[in-house]
C-alpha cells in the first residue's frame, strides 16, 4: 500500500488530468500507462546498451536515428515541441513496435490513442511521472513499490464496465489465491483477466512464500516470467492495463492475450493447474459464437454457466479452480443451471461454497455472490462440501466501504485448510460440511440457505387478558389525569 508523499503525488497527477479536461478514469489510467511504457522503453534501452558494452555484445537500439523521441530527450524540451513530438512521432513509433522489445504490452499498442489535450498538461504529467519514479527508486523494495503505485491508480477505476465487468476487491482476490495454495510449478490462468488482479496477486503470493525456490532457480524464474501466468480478455484497453499491471509487479513477459474465451478461438484443454477468475455475470451469447464442446455439457446463453464449463475443460486433471459466481448459479432451477452443478458434483470434486454478503462489490454493484472451489478429476470425488457464511469481509457493506476491525477472511482461510476439524460443526454455525447425498436430494442446490439451520429462541408473551387489563389500567390513569387538568382550568 502506498502512503505519504507517493500517494500525494498520484492524487496530484489525477487532479492534473481532471482540471486539464480528461475526466474519464479509464482514459486517465490508459494515458498514464502509455507514458509509463514510453519511459520504460528508454530505461530498458539504456540497460541493454550498458550490458552490450560490458559483455562486448552487439546491440542495435530501437531508438536508432530517433534519439530525440526518447523520454530522456523529450522531458527537457519546451512544452509545445514535446507535445508535437509525442503526438506526431512517438505515438506512431510505439504503435509499430512488436514483441522484439521483449514486452507483452507492446502487442496492444497498435490502436493506442493519444488523448492528452494540451502541451501544458503533457509537460505537467511528464514531470510528475518522473517524480513518481524517483520516489519509487528510494523505496526499499522498488518492484513492490511500483506495483503498489499502479494498483493504487487502478483503484480509481470506480465505474463498472460492460457485460457485468467490474474490479474484484483486492482482499477478496488475495483470499481466493491463499485458498488455492499455489506452488512454483503451477500454470495459472484467468480467462476473463481484466486488469490482471488475480494473476498479480498470485505472483505476489508465490514471491512471498517461495522466494528462493523461484528467484534463485534459473528454470523456475523463467517459468515465472514467461509461462506461469496466462490471461485472456476481449477488451484491448484492459489487456494493455493488465499487461502493464503485471510487469510493474515484476513479471517480465506474462502471457496476456486478446481472445474470446468462450468461442472456438479458445482451444485450451487440460492445460492449467490453477484457475482464478471473476467472469462476467450478465452476458448472454448466441449459440453460434459459443464453442460447441461447452454447449454439449451446458446448453445455455448465460456466460456465468458457460465459464464454469470452460474452467473444467481448461484444467488439467487434479487442477483446481476458485471462481466468483452470482448466487443464481447456486440455486437456479433451469436445466442448464442444474446440469453444470451436477457435472461438478458427480464427475469432479466440489470442495467449497463461500457465500459473500451483497455489499462486497459496492460501489460497483450490489449483487449477491459466492466463491466456488472445485478440483477437476473426471472421475468424481465429491464427498462433503464445505459451506461458509461470510458476514464481514473487513469493510462496511455500503458504498463507502470503510475499513472495519473484524473480518471473516482469516477464519475462512484457516478453516478451509483444516477441513478435518469441521466434521463436528452443526449447521447452525457459520461454517459446516454437507454430505453429497443431501446435495443430490436437493437437486444439486448449492445455496447455503438450503442447508443452514437457524436457532429459534422461544419467547414468552403475557396472556391476552393480562394485556387487556394493562390497557384498561392505562386508560383509567389517562382519564384521571384529564379530570385533574379540567379541575385546574376551572379553578
Amino acid at each position: 500500500m502506498i502512503t505519504g508523499e507517493l500517494k500525494s503525488k498520484v492524487d496530484k497527477l489525477w487532479e492534473m488530468f481532471w482540471t486539464g479536461g480528461l475526466t474519464n478514469p479509464l482514459d486517465v489510467i490508459e494515458q498514464i500507462t502509455y507514458l509509463m511504457f514510453i519511459r520504460d522503453l528508454d530505461d530498458m534501452d539504456n540497460i541493454r546498451r550498458k550490458d552490450s558494452l560490458m559483455l562486448d555484445l552487439p546491440y542495435t537500439s530501437i531508438f536508432s536515428d530517433k534519439e530525440h523521441i526518447k523520454w530522456s530527450s523529450l522531458r527537457d524540451k519546451p512544452a509545445d515541441i514535446m507535445y508535437k513530438t509525442v503526438a506526431d512521432e512517438l505515438f506512431p513509433f510505439i504503435k509499430t513496435l512488436g514483441t522484439e522489445n521483449g514486452r507483452t504490452y507492446a502487442k496492444y499498442m497498435d490502436d493506442a490513442i493519444f488523448k492528452i489535450p494540451t502541451p501544458r498538461l503533457l509537460e505537467q504529467v511528464v514531470t510528475t511521472i518522473d517524480e513518481l519514479y524517483a520516489l519509487v527508486e528510494k523505496q526499499e523494495d522498488r518492484k513492490d513499490a511500483r506495483g503498489d503505485l499502479y494498483e493504487y491508480m487502478l483503484s480509481r477505476l470506480t465505474t463498472a464496465g460492460t457485460n457485468g465487468q467490474f474490479r474484484t476487491p483486492r482482499h477478496i482476490i488475495r483470499m481466493m489465491v491463499e485458498l488455492l495454495d499455489l506452488r512454483p510449478g503451477d500454470t495459472i490462468c484467468d480467462p476473463a483477466c481484466g486488469t490482471s488482479g488475480f494473476l498479480v496477486s498470485a505472483g505476489e503470493y508465490l514471491k512471498e512464500n517461495y522466494l528462493e525456490e523461484i528467484f534463485y532457480n534459473k528454470d523456475a524464474k523463467s517459468h515465472y516470467d514467461n509461462d506461469m501466468f496466462t490471461g485472456y480478455d476481449m477488451d484491448r484497453t484492459m489487456l494493455r492495463i493488465g499487461a502493464m499491471n503485471m510487469m510493474t509487479h515484476g513479471i517480465g513477459n506474462p502471457h496476456i492475450i486478446y481472445k474470446d474465451s468462450l468461442s472456438d478461438q479458445n482451444i485450451d484443454g487440460g492445460k492449467y493447474t490453477k484457475i482464478l477468475a471473476n467472469p462476467p455475470f450478465k452476458g448472454s451469447l448466441d449459440y453460434d459464437i459459443v464453442a460447441t464442446d461447452l454447449l454439449k455439457i451446458t446448453k445455455t446463453k448465460k456466460t456465468e454457466l458457460l465459464f464454469l464449463t470452460l474452467f473444467l475443460r481448461m484444467l488439467k486433471n487434479g487442477g483446481q479452480c476458485a471462481s466468483i459466481v452470482p448466487d443464481g448459479v447456486l440455486f437456479g432451477s433451469s436445466n442448464a443451471h442444474v446440469a453444470i452443478r451436477k457435472e461438478i458434483v458427480e464427475n469432479h470434486r466440489l470442495e467449497a461454497i463461500i457465500s459473500m454478503p451483497s455489499g462486497v462489490f459496492k460501489p460497483y454493484a450490489g449483487v449477491s455472490t459466492a466463491v466456488i472451489i472445485f478440483t477437476k478429476t473426471g472421475a468424481g470425488g465429491t464427498d462433503d462440501v464445505w459451506f461458509y457464511d461470510m458476514k464481514s469481509d473487513g469493510y462496511s457493506l455500503d458504498d463507502k466501504r470503510n475499513a472495519l476491525d473484524n473480518s471473516d477472511i482469516p477464519d475462512i482461510i484457516s478453516r478451509f485448510k483444516n477441513l478435518a476439524s469441521e466434521t463436528d460443526r452443526k449447521r447452525t454455525e457459520q461454517s459446516f460440511l454437507v454430505p453429497k447425498a443431501d446435495i443430490v436430494a436437493n437437486n444439486y442446490d448449492l445455496s447455503i440457505n438450503k442447508y443452514k439451520q437457524s436457532i429459534y429462541v422461544e419467547e414468552s408473551y403475557p396472556h391476552p387478558k393480562e394485556i387487556l387489563a394493562e390497557i384498561k389500567a392505562m386508560e383509567s390513569e389517562i382519564a384521571e389525569g384529564l379530570r385533574e387538568l379540567e379541575a385546574l382550568i376551572d379553578g
